[in-house]
């Protein structure tokens, strides 16, 4: 974990995510391209089943939904705290925010299990998965016992971006909604 926040400034990702629910039965599954830019930066362009795209430009995440043609916006400080997001896009120490466990191998993967400190987290706990460094699973277990899983591949790790590449701009006739 230590290595992979030291060296990895950037990175892009094919991701499948899925939420299981408390019995671990699949209940749905989306995919798409993950993007981060450290510090405080980062994009999920959703395009499967439903095309969906969530952008953190360092001050503010925007949301975005193409079907409904709607915009939701709310500060990033204030989203983010004690989410694995925040550890990933972040400069803060890991072990301000989270208590951390070594918990070995499996799966042809190392595991770190992480704790949020803060009692007011979405998450009671973090699964993070590395192969030689790079991060493959991320499992995040929330308060109603729902697991969301996200597997990335095809990892192209500390990329060049655009300048505006993380610049949410508002799709003409979106309906805009602060949270």
């Amino acid at each position: 974990l230590q290595r992979f926040l030291h060296e990895v400034d950037g990175l892009e990702a094919r991701f499948e995510q899925t939420l299981l629910n408390i019995q671990d039965r699949q209940t749905t599954s989306t995919g798409g391209i993950f993007y981060l830019k450290r510090p405080d930066k980062f994009r999920w362009d959703y395009f499967e089943p439903d095309s969906q795209q969530l952008i953190a430009d360092g001050r503010q995440i925007w949301l975005y939904d193409p079907e409904l043609e709607q915009v939701s916006v709310q500060s990033q400080k204030k989203a983010l705290k004690g989410t694995p997001a925040m550890l990933l896009v972040s400069g803060d120490a890991v072990t301000d925010a989270f208590e951390i466990t070594d918990m070995g191998s499996r799966e042809d993967m190392s595991w770190v299990q992480l704790i949020p400190r803060d009692e007011e987290s979405q998450f009671v706990r973090v699964l993070l998965a590395f192969v030689d460094g790079e991060l493959r699973r991320m499992e995040m277990a929330d308060k109603f016992g729902q697991i969301t899983r996200f597997s990335f591949h095809d990892i192209r790790l500390n990329p060049e971006f655009d300048s505006n590449f993380f610049r949410f701009e508002r799709p003409f006739g979106a309906d805009i909604y602060n949270r």
